[in-house]
């Protein structure tokens, strides 16, 4: 069976901390799906199809992972793409509480299913989407942190 993790998110807007994350998870897994999620309850910048898109374009490089959009629970999304490993990226201590007890949650839905953890690379640790936002709401310089394509996108949304 080959092994295939799933990547959760909402991915607004996706950052090279994601990018990084996905770039070494591609040399992980046989398969890593990126799952963006819906997440209407957050209110994201860009609507579902913008992001699977803006992803799309900025992950195209890599063979072997997919984007793809997700609204249900995310152990049944991973059971009906037949994955078994849930990937999380864990950027600073203050993520590891709060990923913890997503993960036993999911252990308690779906045993055997397996949740991993990354640690992003020192260059990217800092990376939020939200602090990219709020820096690029008021016009900041983000193309540190964002591939080329997403400055434009946020440059477009923010000067609307």
């Amino acid at each position: 069976m080959p092994v295939v993790a799933v990547y959760p998110g909402t991915f607004d807007p996706i950052t090279n901390g994601h990018s990084d994350l996905v770039a070494r998870a591609s040399g992980l897994f046989d398969k890593v799906i990126v799952a963006i999620a819906a997440s209407p309850s957050k209110a994201p910048l860009f609507d579902l199809e913008h992001r699977i898109r803006l992803a799309e374009q900025v992950l195209d490089k890599h063979n072997n992972v997919e984007i793809c959009g997700f609204a249900d629970l995310l152990v049944d999304f991973v059971r009906k793409r037949q994955a078994n490993v849930i990937l999380r990226g864990l950027r600073v201590v203050s993520d590891f509480e709060f990923e913890m007890q997503l993960a036993s949650m999911n252990r308690h839905l779906a045993p055997e299913i397996e949740t991993l953890f990354l640690t992003p690379s020192e260059k990217s640790s800092f990376i939020s989407s939200s602090l990219v936002k709020e820096i690029a709401s008021h016009r900041g310089d983000v193309s540190e942190f964002v591939n080329s394509l997403v400055v434009k996108e946020l440059s477009d949304k923010y000067s609307a």
